[in-house]
């Protein structure tokens, strides 16, 4: 009786408009990465393949990036991301996209981070679903992956891992020039002296909002492997489908200012779903966070001492 009386309740008020019922249905989740496609064969006719798909499909190739063996990232832009990610405050980390090509157990997956995922993490008001539509379009979808359940709009837009991890305003403060373009100039040339193992993938220029974006590649090696690509991913990209998509990093300038996500913010929301503890967990990664901000710090001309604690 009483659950027949709550029914009708909610029927009422849904029909003096109290409650959409748009609203009112399950909100959709969005997961990290997307899986264009899965296929056997020769892995540099893949990337080949890739790479015209993308520059022949209305995308700029700002970079590729070989990260270790059996992978390849390409970073790809256009005017149409430019822009949006010109809008919003920090936005324009997502001026890079990025599609990966990885070949595992003798299949090779494609994949692409997801457009959507990522504008709701970093903040934007356009969701990048053109773009999200552009790259399915071009390379395929089989399914999202990287997130069990997925995400809420609403937990990616305030999202951190855990308490006392970073949001997505809880950058690294890497240094401060007088300008602009004594910062780039200041970055270009720790990138080209490949300082701390970090190594330029490529740089978009966002015009009218003094901002650069530069990629950037960890290649440490075994001299520092909490700051090294193929060591960290070693450790926390072991399921079936490759989180490849996930690198490279980024390093921001802005007004004189160079920045970088976070890692406890940038790994967690490319892995949210990687445990705390145990095997293959943060626990195994705890100090790559610091290390890595000590090499942006190095690579920027700013003071790595801050963060080797």
């Amino acid at each position: 009786m009483i659950k027949t009386i709550f029914r009708l309740f909610v029927v009422g008020i849904i029909a003096l408009g109290l409650v959409n019922p748009a609203t009112a249905a399950k909100k959709p989740r969005y997961k990290p990465y997307v899986l264009a496609s899965v296929s056997s064969g020769d892995m540099a006719a893949k990337v080949n393949e890739v790479r015209n798909k993308l520059k022949g499909g209305g995308f700029d190739l700002v970079g590729e990036y070989v990260p270790y063996d059996n992978a390849h990232v390409f970073v790809i832009t256009n005017k149409a991301i430019i822009k949006a990610a010109s809008k919003a405050k920090g936005g324009a980390y997502a001026a890079g996209q990025r599609v990966s090509v990885t070949k595992d157990g003798g299949k090779i997956q494609v994949a692409f981070f997801n457009p959507t995922y990522m504008a709701y993490a970093y903040r934007m008001s356009d969701d990048l679903q053109n773009t999200y539509k552009q790259l399915a379009k071009l390379l395929g979808k089989k399914e999202e992956f990287g997130s069990k359940r997925g995400l809420k709009k609403r937990k990616l837009k305030k999202y951190h891992y855990t308490f006392g991890m970073e949001y997505f305003d809880e950058p690294y403060e890497l240094v401060s020039y007088g300008s602009q373009a004594e910062a780039v100039r200041a970055v270009e040339a720790g990138l080209a002296a490949k300082k701390a193992g970090v190594v330029k993938i490529g740089r978009i220029d966002i015009d009218g909002s003094g901002q650069t974006l530069f990629a950037v590649g960890l290649q440490a090696g075994t001299d520092n492997s909490d700051a090294d690509d193929k060591s960290i991913m070693g450790v926390i990209d072991f399921g079936k489908l490759k989180h490849t998509a996930m690198l490279p990093y980024e390093i921001l300038v802005k007004d004189g200012d160079v920045y970088a996500l976070h890692g406890r913010f940038r790994i967690a929301m490319a892995f949210p779903d990687l445990s705390m503890m145990g095997d293959k967990s943060f626990m195994n990664i705890m100090a790559s966070p610091n290390a890595i901000g000590a090499a942006f710090a190095t690579v920027s001309g700013g003071d790595p001492s801050k963060y080797k604690k």
